[in-house]
């Protein structure tokens, strides 16, 4: 496979790692990663993504693995710890080990979720104390309606939110949820999955239908495509993570490192989500102090993790890679030995 200006890239390693926890439904992480003469880039869109859909993410590792990053304006980022929908215990558990400062929570797993959901975040302020922040991601779940209803019993079991991710699915509904809370709202997918980010996130701004804007490079097509969109924002960023081993999360690192202000902690605090990691122990990003270090370049897997975290199933690692072909046709960039 040829990337474009910065060189050919080498043939791709398929990966699955199984998750700590059930996660937006999987509990096994598959992708793959793709050596290239400025490092390493990673695939992983998730299974259901269309062909059009995953292209962005290739991009991204094309970038990342051909050309490198931006010159960073911080050494570091803050970083949350992510709490997936699990038992009030745990989630205690998992804010308490962390060394972050702030908890995204994730909430709305099943449409009686309500009272697991209160349980959790009254678990989580707890572990944190009264100075930390908790937010929680909704994935686009609720109408307007349910969210106004909702979100005050919310508010109050995390002791304060500090922002609801995505509580609606469109621009429409956040603008009109807006006018209904005093819980502030940041906006995801409503950008990220719009054929046009950039006009999205203008959208967003213009209609005042968000207080924060959550970026991911992945996604967006790269760290220089994410920072296109974080620019027309004009409101504050929150870089969050696609679920990456460290080859991947790297470049989400590097966007924040690059971002022009940085007011919030970034949801960058998931590699502990997975059973294991592509890079050395002593290079996996895993946060410390709730912090994470914005490194220079792509780390590189490690040859012997490769081999042990292999896609053991045949027929995955063919079907990796016809998709990674396919979507490479569909960025026109022509494929050869792969």
């Amino acid at each position: 496979m040829t990337g474009g200006p910065g060189g050919a890239l080498g043939p791709p390693h398929v990966y699955a790692i199984p998750l700590t926890t059930r996660f937006r439904g999987i509990t096994v992480r598959e992708g793959l990663v793709i050596p290239g003469a400025a490092g390493w880039g990673e695939f992983c869109p998730f299974p259901e993504y269309d062909d059009g859909t995953a292209a962005p993410w290739l991009a991204g590792a094309v970038e990342a693995a051909t050309l490198g990053w931006p010159a960073p304006l911080r050494d570091r980022v803050p970083v949350n710890v992510t709490v997936p929908v699990v038992g009030p215990e745990r989630a205690h558990d998992l804010v308490a080990g962390s060394g972050c400062r702030t908890a995204k929570v994730k909430v709305a797993d099943h449409p009686a979720s309500l009272p697991e959901d209160l349980a959790r975040l009254e678990a989580v302020r707890d572990a944190l104390g009264p100075d930390g922040a908790v937010r929680i991601d909704v994935n686009g779940a609720w109408d307007v309606d349910h969210a106004a209803a909702v979100l005050p019993a919310l508010d109050k079991a995390a002791g304060g939110l500090e922002y609801v991710e995505q509580p609606c699915p469109t621009v429409d509904d956040l603008a009109a949820l807006r006018r209904r809370t005093s819980v502030p709202i940041a906006a995801d997918e409503a950008i990220r999955r719009a054929p046009d980010p950039v006009a999205a996130v203008r959208s967003v701004t213009r209609r005042q239908a968000a207080d924060v804007v959550v970026v991911k490079c992945a996604p967006l097509g790269g760290v220089r495509a994410a920072l296109r969109v974080a620019e027309a924002a004009e409101l504050p960023c929150v870089v969050s993570s696609a679920l990456e081993t460290s080859v991947g999360l790297a470049a989400q690192l590097a966007l924040a490192g690059a971002l022009p202000s940085l007011d919030h902690a970034c949801g960058l605090g998931t590699v502990r989500l997975l059973t294991g990691d592509l890079v050395p122990a002593q290079a996996s990003l895993v946060p410390a102090d709730g912090f994470l270090p914005v490194p220079r370049t792509p780390p590189a897997p490690d040859a012997g993790l490769l081999d042990w975290w292999a896609q053991p199933e045949p027929d995955r690692v063919r079907w990796w890679v016809e998709r990674l072909r396919r979507v490479a046709r569909l960025l026109a960039r022509p494929t050869t030995g792969i």
